[in-house]
């Protein structure tokens, strides 16, 4: 036999679960419309894969998580997608989220299924990857996808396996009811979880107010080595911490989860969808969901595809309208007050409580805390509800935090027993969510400043780039004016230097003298008797020393430039305005060159 240990607090709420297990679970009738969120999980929102007016078949694909946490979305039968739009979803504050509307043909047409029996012949990634795509997460409580749940860390080796089959919140028996009457399938997905983690123990663990479904599980379970753990009745046995306290004697640490020690829970319902998916190869399109309360005729648990929407269960369960007084999804503990019946069933979906108003009437107005301790008496998790009470409602969340107000499970015991009617839970949930805020707030000014350091680094560096070389092309600059000077220099000595003005009157002279010529030639007879003047005699020495000072003032231009482009002078544009203006001297020098030696050709004597 098991060994159990206890858990600290607790409570003994009134069950009221026998009034829906009197019936076998019934399956739902399929609704003239699926509303199927594309989140219904803990992860990223699921993106819709079709659109409107796609002919789908049942247990297709028609929504996927490409990159993060998140796990598909499946056609519950066959038909057509009506619309992709915000409609109400499940949720406390009663918002509107995307959701694919799907309208059945009433063919119920399969896609092909791929069951895997031969399972432990495959890796076990392969496995992992198919209960993925069948798009499980935890039926049990915030819903976890279970394919990343059931790949721990390998430095976290998983012990013991618990199936949680506790159900400890009052009314709910959906779990109740599926060991019952599923308990084959239970243990045939536990084995398949089991092959994953080859933990050394697998515990399945239940309350003692569950006999039929303890003796069901007894059956199937026989020639294996999985315990059956009956455990006694006291809310949160359920909750995954005190159920793994109850079985192995541990603890989880403080801000941790029960891999650190070890340990996994898993929902039985999770254990069937599991081993429908590798078994029979068919996704997670339904589940088991309570329809119970005294404003109901036939309180019940009911197979319900995924996307009904809550009115249709309730008409099933015969609601009468004029009884009801409130609307509670989940349990009266854990769940909150439905605001419309338009919400659809989804994957963490479990029960519904038609209540009447004697039944779940509204709280007393809350009063000042007298200071019993009751509160701390009650809470499984060992905390000061008092002090996180009193810091939450002055807004300390800081010293909240301190007390550990994140080891909270809200499980409403605290509230359950406090004679001042105050709603410790809700006051809870608000220091979270803001603490959540103010650390998404914190993380986003985080990154903004290491945005703005990076850019400030990134500024100055360039910004030392660009003077580091502007000092090289100055230097550059300084040492290409030194090697002219010092050619200059050199020049002068040798007696090279070069008197640009008298060159540059050579050669207008020797324009004009052309042009003249021009204009002689184009006078009329007359005037052509008059003699002209007889022109004077080129100097081609003087021409030839032009031409030779010219090209020697090209070549030291040139050398200049290629060393402001090999250094990235600063000076590189004018040089090459200087190398170009010399080149045209240097033309000019050759042509009047030229026609000098043509002139002292013309006019030296023939020689017969």
């Amino acid at each position: 036999m098991t060994q159990l240990w206890d858990f600290a607090g607790g409570i003994h709420p009134p069950e009221n679960k026998h009034q829906s297990t009197a019936r076998p679970i019934r399956t739902a009738e399929v609704p003239e419309r699926l509303v199927l969120p594309l989140q219904q999980h803990i992860g990223e929102p699921a993106a819709a894969v079709v659109e409107a007016g796609d002919r789908v078949l049942k247990g297709q694909v028609i929504a996927d998580v490409a990159d993060g946490l998140g796990v598909p979305v499946h056609a519950p039968t066959s038909g057509v997608i009506d619309s992709i739009s915000e409609l109400p979803v499940p949720h406390p504050s009663g918002m509107t989220d995307r959701c694919i509307v799907l309208r059945p043909d009433g063919e119920d047409e399969w896609i092909q299924l791929h069951p895997a029996t031969n399972y432990r012949e495959r890796e076990r990634t392969e496995v992992l990857e198919l209960i993925r795509n069948a798009g499980i997460s935890g039926m049990g409580g915030a819903g976890f996808p279970s394919n990343i749940k059931l790949r721990p860390p390998k430095e976290r080796k998983v012990d013991t396996l618990i199936l949680n089959g506790a159900e400890c919140e009052p009314y709910i028996t959906a779990d109740d009811m599926t060991m019952r009457e599923r308990a084959d399938d239970i243990v045939a997905g536990l084995k398949i979880m089991a092959w994953i983690l080859r933990p050394g123990r697998c515990i399945i663990g239940i309350e003692d107010n569950k006999p039929e479904a303890v003796e069901a599980l007894r059956t199937a379970i026989e020639g294996t080595q999985i315990e059956l753990a009956v455990i006694p009745t006291k809310y949160p046995s359920g909750g995954e911490k005190q159920l793994i306290q109850i079985l192995t004697g541990m603890e989880v640490p403080s801000g941790g989860i029960p891999a650190d020690i070890g340990v996994m829970c898993q929902n039985v319902g999770t254990a069937v969808a599991v081993g429908h998916a590798v078994l029979e190869g068919k996704p997670l399109i339904s589940r088991v969901v309570t329809i119970t309360g005294e404003a109901v005729r036939e309180p019940g648990n009911f197979d319900a595809l995924l996307g009904t929407p809550i009115d249709h269960l309730l008409a099933q369960a015969g609601l009468m309208p004029e009884q009801v007084n409130r609307l509670v999804l989940g349990g009266p503990m854990m769940g909150y007050t439905l605001t419309t019946t338009a919400v659809p069933v989804i994957k963490t979906s479990n029960c519904v409580i038609a209540a009447t108003a004697t039944e779940l009437p509204a709280p007393p107005p809350e009063q000042p805390c007298i200071r019993c301790g009751q509160c701390a008496e009650a809470c499984p998790m060992e905390l000061l509800p008092q002090q996180l009470f009193w810091h939450a409602k002055a807004t300390e969340f800081e010293k909240a935090e301190h007390l550990n107000l994140f080891d909270c499970i809200e499980c409403g015991a605290c509230s359950y027993v406090c004679p001042s009617s105050i709603p410790l839970v809700q006051y809870y949930r608000y220091a979270k969510g803001e603490i959540r805020v103010q650390r998404a707030e914190q993380l986003k000014a985080d990154r903004a400043r290491e945005r703005f350091e990076a850019r400030q680094r990134r500024l100055e560096r360039e910004q030392q780039e660009k003077e580091q070389r502007r000092k090289e092309r100055a230097q550059a600059a300084a040492e290409a004016q030194a090697k002219k000077k010092a050619e200059a220099e050199r020049a002068a000595a040798e007696g090279s230097a070069v008197d640009e003005r008298a060159a540059k009157a050579a050669l207008v002279e020797q324009a004009l003298a052309r042009k003249k010529a021009k204009a002689d030639a184009g006078k009329p007879a007359a005037a052509a008797e008059v003699p002209a003047p007889t022109p004077e005699k080129p100097d081609l020495e003087a021409l030839e020393k032009q031409l030779t000072q010219a090209q020697s003032k090209l070549e030291t231009m040139q050398g200049m430039l290629e060393d402001a482009k090999a250094q990235q002078a600063d000076n590189v544009d004018k040089l090459e305005r200087a190398v170009a203006k010399n080149h045209d001297r240097v033309q000019r020098a050759e042509t009047a060159l030229a026609e000098a030696r043509q002139q002292l050709a013309a006019e030296s004597p023939t020689t017969d």
